[in-house]
């Protein structure tokens, strides 16, 4: 097994009364209350998600605030600058309000900082290096700012007033913004509103949008009337799916209703860039996740996300095309500098890797390219499930990103390692550290010394967590279609994931692709047979006598026939 089955715990009471009282299937019903969701209001909501549902932006902290100071603005004729970040949350976040704020009457720029160059967020660099661009005196950070403590006091005492829009960590104290309008700061003043805390910037964005068109009406603002929010939705989902943040509460209505308008969106950029990326008509969190996101992101990555941005603020396709098919290339060589560094590291690891002792990898080499370097982690994390550090960079500075797996706090343990460290940051699952290249031997020594001391062996065995076991007759087109339901399907509210006791091959089995690295299967319990296909199978061993299959079911639409396969996750014997 490559991985530590975790079957639902079965709640038959609770499954047949969801059932009963919804007319729903049992499968759907243990999907359902494996997810937390067990209250009929709830689960009608969360099947049916509306655009009516969403709270009122003005219960966000500090909404108020900053919707008060952007109407001063208007009102004074004042030149606000939109100052982003150079991913797809960020790129996606400054398009929807630049477009919205130049549509009602603001002059309006943005500026997106050069990651090499400037770093993240509100950086002394980035700040001073936007003033001398755009010399405004109201600036609106938006996906960043919630710890710039620094940057913002020298802005206040330049005349310029910092409006935050973020959804990352507040420090301790909190810049002293006009406005910081973050959904956690709800967590530090428990009140009876409305949790927003899972929102990303594209969608506290939308929100901002919302209360601007919303107190615009109340006083009689000229367009505020007639604008319509809905065409903003496109971006929404693109920056909320790209972003990670979990598909529940308000970010499932904002993408479902988001993903609808991305597949007929009529925004150049958009356009361009599904034809590049050759996405199909309809459009869905993977599609998002896999084709136009890592597409938007490549050019933060290796330099600045400006051809981002002029991509989704493009006017018409011939402009757009060119910008499309650049990032298109972008992508490419981002994928080729990603894959030598993997290969590096992985080649690294695997020479001396010692399961026993090897708790945290951590690998640093100069000139690894730093853009890539958070990809290239979560793909070593992939291969060997360790917590994953990997630094590059150039000079005595370097900077990297790590990820982590369940039950091992990143940030926690990069805190005790503080004196070995230059700057680190982050929450429990990623983080960023900048690290002298002398000190990176010692840090590994400690960080791993701290993980032995929380992980256990079990720990260290990716976990499948699988909705319930099944007959493969429970599997058809029918119910696959009700499952449907659960879309879409992210981070939060996963994809169904379903196992089967005592299958046998019923006829030998096919190895596919150009180096055989995929397997097609067919699967019988005797009764039903269906075809399972196992991607980048690779040298695994395969399922020999009687086994069982753990899966997740798809539709097969081929020649205009569709019928039931089976993705294969992971076997073991039966």
């Amino acid at each position: 097994m490559k991985y530590r089955w975790l079957p639902a715990p079965l709640q038959p009471l609770l499954t047949n009364q969801v059932a009963s009282h919804l007319k729903l299937s049992p499968l759907l019903a243990q999907c359902l209350v494996n997810r937390g969701l067990s209250e009929p209001s709830a689960i009608r909501n969360f099947l049916a998600p509306r655009l009516k549902h969403l709270a009122d932006p003005f219960l966000l902290p500090n909404m108020d605030a900053a919707v008060e100071r952007l109407l001063r603005a208007r009102e004074a004729g004042e030149s606000l600058v939109i100052f982003g970040d150079y991913d797809v949350d960020g790129v996606t976040s400054t398009t929807l309000l630049t477009e919205m704020l130049g549509a009602l009457g603001w002059s309006v720029n943005a500026y997106l900082p050069h990651r090499l160059d400037e770093g993240y967020g509100l950086s002394q660099d980035g700040v001073e290096n936007c003033l001398k661009k755009f010399p405004v005196t109201l600036l609106l950070a938006v996906d960043c700012g919630s710890t710039a403590v620094a940057s913002i006091a020298w802005l206040k005492q330049r005349g310029v007033d910092v409006i935050v829009l973020d959804h990352h960590q507040v420090a301790t104290p909190a810049p002293e913004a006009v406005a910081l309008v973050n959904p956690q700061l709800a967590t530090r003043n428990p009140q009876p509103a409305t949790d927003f805390t899972e929102l990303c910037s594209a969608g506290l964005a939308f929100k901002l949008a919302h209360a601007l068109v919303k107190r615009g009406r109340e006083i009689g603002l000229a367009d505020a009337a007639e604008f319509d929010l809905r065409p903003l939705l496109d971006l929404v989902a693109l920056g909320t799916v790209a972003d990670l943040v979990p598909l529940v509460g308000e970010n499932r209505i904002l993408v479902a209703a988001g993903l609808e308008r991305l597949s007929r969106t009529l925004r150049p950029g958009l356009v361009a860039l599904k034809q590049v990326a050759q996405c199909p008509p309809t459009l869905g969190t993977y599609e998002v996740g896999f084709q136009l996101g890592p597409r938007l992101n490549a050019a933060g990555r290796l330099e600045t996300a400006e051809e981002s941005l002029r991509l989704l603020r493009a006017r018409d396709l011939p402009e757009a095309m060119p910008i499309a098919q650049r990032l298109d290339a972008q992508n490419r060589e981002r994928q080729r500098i990603e894959r030598t560094i993997v290969e590096e590291v992985a080649g690294a690891v695997r020479a001396r890797f010692n399961p026993a002792t090897d708790f945290v990898i951590v690998e640093g080499q100069l000139l690894w390219h730093i853009g890539v370097v958070g990809i290239v982690a979560s793909r070593v994390l992939q291969e060997f499930y360790r917590p994953t550090i990997i630094v590059g960079g150039d000079g005595e500075q370097w900077r990297g990103s790590g990820r982590s797996i369940a039950g091992f706090d990143l940030a926690a343990a990069l805190r005790e390692c503080d004196d070995l460290l230059i700057r680190h940051g982050g929450h429990a699952m990623a983080a960023g550290i900048t690290i002298h290249p002398d000190n990176l031997n010692a840090f590994r020594s400690r960080i791993n010394d701290l993980a032995r001391r929380v992980l256990k062996p079990e720990d260290l065995q990716p976990p499948l967590r699988l909705d319930a076991e099944v007959g493969l007759g429970d599997i058809s087109l029918t119910s696959l279609a009700e499952l449907d339901q659960l879309k879409p399907t992210g981070m939060g509210n996963p994809m169904v994931q379903f196992f089967a006791r005592g299958l046998t091959h019923q006829r030998p089995l096919l190895r596919m692709g150009a180096e055989k690295q995929h397997v097609k299967l067919w699967l019988t319990d005797g009764a039903t047979t269906h075809e399972g296909v196992w991607w980048n199978a690779g040298e695994e061993s395969l399922p020999v006598g009687k086994f069982d299959v753990a899966f997740t079911p798809q539709v097969n639409d081929y020649n205009g026939k569709r019928t039931v396969q089976l993705k294969v996750l992971d076997w073991r014997p039966a």
